[in-house]
């Protein structure tokens, strides 16, 4: 094996070379972007790459040198996701739903050299890009003054790039997670630990060629990335894209294309369970399994997804950004209660610790190590040292384990609460609510949602004489922060629960709010969100 053989091997940008060698004409994903269909064989795939990475280097881009990318939904984003691997570059997975204050914070603090901004995914996104302290800026579809073109550049003569070493510990992308902080952080992602999670899992949950995923949750999502295009794309298999999520457009896409599973949060399947007449009007025979996970799963939103598909298997999944999935359903063939995700997956160290960091026998944070993990967060020691030790992960989740020892999610050990798969701490939407002039003090806390899974809702002081009002509020919210994170109900208050110590009490704040919010449920969900 040569140098550059080698190289390959250990790098995540070539992960499917054989599937690339075995079925170079095969169709590996059918792209729905723009109301068309595109096909993309593994052929035309590894091709693409190629000019993603040679594109790279003939612009000046080093390896280990950060490249944003705020992408929707589309082919162009795995091409350059792992074409960028490919010259040693590293992509930072933006979150195309936050902020703009909050996504040029974050490009900047990752001192990139290059964004690449697809306009149609976010608003802000030309303007976000212009502002970047990048030295090259990119656009798809658009040209505007001051930009590169993403096709007239990648179509420019360029020398094959020599694949770079890849050493253990080799950052391979980074994708963004919140934490204690309640603010997006990098997780730093090798590729010898991506390369070891592709092959396992094909070794324990092997995809046939003949699977065809659907995805339609957004690509810089774990669910959507970890959980389809890379053992897809590693099996032979192929997959759906789609822009967005809408539930009839995602029915028809599984009948149409004759998909034999998907994976998504659970507000994709309750919104999908208000369309059951349509369901029925639908050829699924081809669909084998769903897999519900990223957000609150109820044992009520499983059985009703199994009534409304009863050939299909319906799963629950649980797992992190920066630590894989720990928790899966037993290799022996056992039927995992409704609730839980399963048991500790082969492999994978894990335990159960309490506040002190001892370990517990039945109920704790849950604490993992594997290859998958993490090495740290970029930028952020302190974070690092707090959430990892010897490649042990604290996840922060809480979990109970029965006598069977199956898994079963209690709670965070903070206060984040995952709404409709997106993380929100009621904090930073205290912080927002703060931020408004009218507002003298609030407290936010989740709320059952009939969508969302859980939701942010608050109590709220205003000032002396104010006239706002909660619907007021909402909309300060929706345009300030990300849309998932909005108050979903406001109460406006005399003043706020206190406690001995005169704190504000959570318990009985959310206690008040989680009341309001039942007594004040119109009845079965619209599906709206």
């Amino acid at each position: 094996m040569t140098d550059n053989d080698e190289n390959r091997r250990r790098n995540l940008g070539f992960f499917f070379d054989h599937a690339v060698q075995r079925l170079p004409e095969k169709v590996a994903i059918i792209d729905l972007f723009g109301g068309k269909e595109r096909h993309s064989t593994y052929r035309q795939l590894d091709e693409r790459m190629d000019y993603v990475a040679r594109m790279l280097a003939r612009l000046g881009i080093r390896s280990g040198e950060r490249v944003a990318m705020l992408v929707g939904n589309r082919v162009e984003f795995i091409e350059f996701f792992f074409g960028a691997m490919r010259a040693g570059a590293i992509p930072l997975l933006l979150n195309i739903r936050l902020a703009a204050g909050m996504l040029e914070q974050l490009i900047a603090d990752a001192a990139c050299a290059l964004v690449i901004a697809d306009p149609g995914c976010n608003r802000d996104a030309v303007s976000i890009a212009a502002r970047a302290p990048v030295r090259h800026r990119m656009l798809l579809d658009h040209n505007e003054p001051g930009f590169l073109s993403f096709e007239q550049e990648i179509a420019k003569p360029a020398p094959p790039v020599i694949p770079p070493s890849i050493g253990d510990d080799m950052q391979a992308f980074q994708p963004y997670t919140s934490g204690s902080t309640g603010r997006p952080k990098g997780a730093i992602m090798t590729h010898r630990g991506m390369l070891w999670y592709v092959s396992y899992n094909q070794r324990y949950w092997p995809s046939p060629e003949s699977a065809r995923g659907l995805v339609a949750l957004p690509l810089f999502h774990k669910n959507a990335l970890r959980g389809t295009v890379k053992p897809m794309l590693y099996a032979g298999g192929s997959f759906v894209l789609m822009p967005n999520y809408e539930p009839r457009a995602y029915l028809d896409a599984l009948a149409r294309y004759k998909c034999t599973y998907s994976r998504g949060v659970a507000a994709v399947f309750t919104m999908l369970l208000q369309h059951r007449d349509h369901l029925q009007t639908l050829d699924l025979s081809n669909l084998r399994s769903l897999t519900i996970g990223s957000a609150v799963v109820t044992p009520e939103l499983l059985g009703l997804v199994k009534e409304a598909l009863p050939h299909i298997k319906v799963e629950e999944s649980y797992g992190l950004t920066e630590g894989g999935s720990p928790l899966r359903p037993p290799i022996d063939g056992r039927p995992v209660p409704r609730g839980s995700p399963g048991v500790p997956a082969p492999e994978i160290e894990l335990k159960l610790i309490d506040i002190d960091g001892n370990e517990t026998a039945d109920e704790g944070e849950l604490v993992i190590r594997c290859p998958y993990v993490c090495l740290g967060y970029y930028n952020e020691p302190e974070i690092t040292q707090a959430k990892l030790n010897d490649g042990w992960l604290r996840t922060g989740d809480v979990f109970y384990r029965d006598n069977d020892g199956f898994f079963y999610f209690k709670s965070r050990v903070d206060e984040m609460f995952s709404c409709g798969g997106e993380n929100v701490y009621p904090k930073e939407v205290e912080n927002l609510l703060f931020a408004h002039p009218d507002v003298v003090n609030a407290v936010v806390a989740a709320v059952p949602h009939p969508i969302k899974g859980l939701a942010p809702a608050a109590m709220v002081m205003l000032r002396e004489g104010a006239m706002i009002t909660g619907e007021d509020l909402k909309a300060w919210c929706l345009e300030k922060g990300p849309a998932y994170s909005h108050p979903r109900s406001i109460e406006i208050v005399a003043a706020l629960p206190l406690n001995g110590a005169g704190k504000v009490d959570r318990g009985i704040a959310q206690a008040m709010l989680r009341a309001q919010n039942a007594s004040s449920q119109p009845g079965p969900p619209t599906g709206r969100g």
